[in-house]
C-alpha cells in the first residue's frame, strides 16, 4: 500500500540528545561521522553567525511554489527544522520575512532550504537561523501538491524526517536520529584532541607527526626519505 503525500508524525531524536549535540560544530560531526552528512556548500547559513540543531521536518515542493511549505509549518512541532527540498531553484524565493516570523513564533528551530529565500535584510534584523542556496526577490506561488514527511534529497544527502540537523556558518550536516547517540562521546573526544593540538601548536610544536608515513603512502616520498 503506498504511504500518503502528507506523514503528519515521525519518531524524533529526543531533546536532551538534541541539547547535548548542539554544543558541536557540524564539522565535529562530519569528521566523526566519516566525513558523511555534509549538505553541499551552496547551502549556506544567511548569515555566518547563524545556527540551528534540532530534528527534521521535511518538506519536498515543485520549483516555485510554496503550497506544501505552508501546511508543513501547520503540522511541524516545537524544535523542528523545516528542511525543504526545492530542487535546488533560484528563480524565486520559496519564504520570506512574513512565513519566518511565523516559524518563530510556531516554536520552530529554523530552516533549511534546497532554494532561494526573499526579505535577506529583515530575517537578519529577526536574526532567526535561515540556510538557503541564495535570494530571489520573486515570489511563490501557492498551487502545486508536493511531500511531507517523506525522506528527501536536500544538497546532495539524503534526510529522513526525525534526522538530526545541525547548521552554523560552515554549512548544514545531517545525522541519521539512530546514530546520534553513539557519535556523541567521539565529539567530546574530537574536541578535548583538537584543543589539545592547538595548545601544542602555540607552544611552538607546528610539525604534523603523521605528514611524512602519508607522504610515502600517497607515492610522494620514499620510505625513509625526509620531507
Amino acid at each position: 500500500m503506498s504511504l500518503p503525500d502528507i506523514i503528519k508524525d515521525f519518531p524524533r531524536i529526543e531533546p536532551e540528545l538534541v541539547t547535548q549535540a548542539a554544543r558541536y560544530q557540524p564539522a565535529i560531526f562530519s569528521d566523526i561521522n566519516g566525513r558523511r552528512g555534509a549538505l553541499h556548500g551552496r547551502i549556506k547559513a544567511l548569515r555566518p553567525r547563524m545556527k540551528v540543531a534540532g530534528p527534521a521536518f521535511t518538506v519536498e515542493v515543485r520549483p516555485g511554489d510554496n503550497l506544501m511549505i505552508h501546511a508543513a509549518m501547520a503540522l511541524a512541532k516545537p524544535g523542528d527544522v523545516l528542511v525543504i527540498d526545492g530542487k535546488g531553484d533560484q528563480t524565486s524565493a520559496l519564504m520570506g520575512t512574513i512565513m519566518m516570523t511565523a516559524c518563530r513564533q510556531l516554536g520552530l528551530a529554523g530552516v533549511v532550504m534546497d532554494g532561494a529565500v526573499r526579505d535577506c535584510l529583515e530575517i537578519d534584523e529577526m536574526d532567526y537561523p535561515v540556510f538557503a542556496v541564495g535570494t530571489n526577490p520573486n515570489g511563490p506561488t501557492k498551487q502545486i501538491g508536493g511531500r511531507i514527511g517523506h525522506p528527501v534529497s536536500v544538497g546532495g544527502v539524503t534526510v529522513r524526517p526525525g534526522d538530526f540537523v545541525i547548521g552554523d556558518g560552515d554549512g548544514v550536516v545531517v545525522i541519521e536520529r539512530e546514530k546520534l547517540a553513539e557519535l556523541l562521546p567521539l565529539a567530546e573526544h574530537k574536541v578535548k584532541a583538537e584543543a589539545k593540538r592547538i595548545e601544542q601548536i602555540k607552544q611552538g610544536n607546528t610539525s604534523a607527526s603523521w605528514l611524512n608515513a602519508s607522504l610515502v603512502a600517497a607515492g610522494v616520498l620514499k620510505e625513509g626519505e625526509p620531507l
